[in-house]
């Protein structure tokens, strides 16, 4: 007799569809919660969008959300035993949110609170965090600093962009549902570094080193930027890989165009136009040889010489757009030369390649 189906099949990937289309986008902001990632050049690929975002799959979104619904019941104990908590600001209905570096850095908090048995008359940044055994038993052993660096950061940016001096860390068990607390003091010198390496990623105009130069690295071999970064994948096309495309120093978060002279909306960023160019620093498949602003085309070289523009198709270089869906060998051939000199639309081209 054939197995039957599992009937829950559907309905499970039909739920972790839907926690991909609601988290997996790519963030718009350069986050607190991100910037005690040690490589900043991951951090420059993650907020340049130049890779598919950190590939979680709808189990780990899901995952992931588990911790915001815990945050509900954090916020009733402390109540509970006489704590004053502000989680959401009534203006908008949503966490607190900080930003610094134009609008483009920014943290958003689980909570502020007064009236803690440790501290009894300091406002606190509240950060309330979920963890396995594992992960507990060790935060509980090293306390959050060394077992926990980049929670440690993300307090350290959250207490500079509010101006409260104190956190309280609080983390459950999610095998047990044993606590832990932790009162975390300001660092100052952490805050100006960490507020520094933000700056550094938001306003480059060009990813920092490579963390390490081999690709089976313990800390690049599963890296979301590896294929980017150690593969010499061309990057995701949007505005935010484009030269053109800055972000700037004042307002909230905004970037402009310098082809065009505007500012990019949030879908302008996410879909880019034809005049799109790569940053050069982003193209690992050569080094950059030559340019034309005035016909808008970069020219770069291969190890072995072989040129390549990337441009419009008029002038005998490749758009974007090809140069992200095709591989460095179909350039190189002949015969698929020839198939993208019929003028075929790029669909078609890049489809035969």
């Amino acid at each position: 007799m054939a197995a039957l189906p599992n009937p829950d099949t559907a309905t499970v990937q039909a739920i972790y569809t839907h926690w991909q289309q609601k988290l997996g986008r790519a963030s718009r902001r350069l986050g607190a919660s991100q910037i005690g990632q040690e490589c900043e050049r991951r951090l420059f690929y993650s907020f340049r969008w130049a890779t598919n975002g950190e590939g979680f799959d709808g189990r780990m979104l899901r995952l992931f959300d588990r911790g915001h619904r815990e945050e509900a019941v954090f916020v009733a104990e402390l109540r509970g035993i006489g704590v004053q908590v502000h989680d959401l600001n009534p203006q908008t209905g949503e966490q607190w949110e900080f930003s610094a570096c134009g609008g483009h850095f920014v943290a958003k908090i689980d909570g502020a609170g007064l009236g803690f048995p440790e501290r009894p008359k300091t406002w606190c940044v509240i950060g309330f965090k979920t963890a396995n055994d594992a992960s507990f038993k060790a935060t509980k052993k090293d306390g959050v600093q060394k077992a926990k660096p980049e929670h440690y950061a993300q307090n350290q940016i959250e207490m500079k962009l509010t101006g409260m001096t104190r956190t309280m860390y609080l983390m459950v068990n999610k095998n047990t549902d044993e606590l832990y607390g932790e009162t975390i003091r300001e660092d100052a010198a952490a805050q100006e570094a960490l507020e520094a390496k933000a700056a550094r990623v938001i306003f480059g105009a060009e990813p920092g080193p490579k963390l390490s130069e081999d690709p089976a690295h313990y800390k690049c071999k599963f890296c979301p930027a590896s294929s980017v970064c150690h593969r010499k994948e061309m990057p995701q096309v949007s505005c935010r890989t484009c030269l053109h495309a800055t972000p700037e120093r004042d307002g909230d978060g905004r970037w402009s165009c310098a082809k065009h002279g505007h500012d990019l909306t949030l879908t302008n960023q996410l879909t880019a136009c034809p005049d799109h160019l790569f940053i050069p620093a982003l193209v690992t498949w050569g080094v950059l040889d030559d340019a034309s602003e005035p016909e808008g085309w970069v020219q770069y070289k291969a190890a072995d010489g072989f040129v390549f523009r990337n441009g419009p198709r008029d002038v005998g270089s490749y758009s974007s757009t090809e140069l992200a869906a095709i591989p460095l060998a179909a350039l190189r051939s002949e015969e698929l030369q020839a198939i993208r000199n019929q003028n075929l639309p790029n669909a078609q081209w890049v489809a035969a390649a």
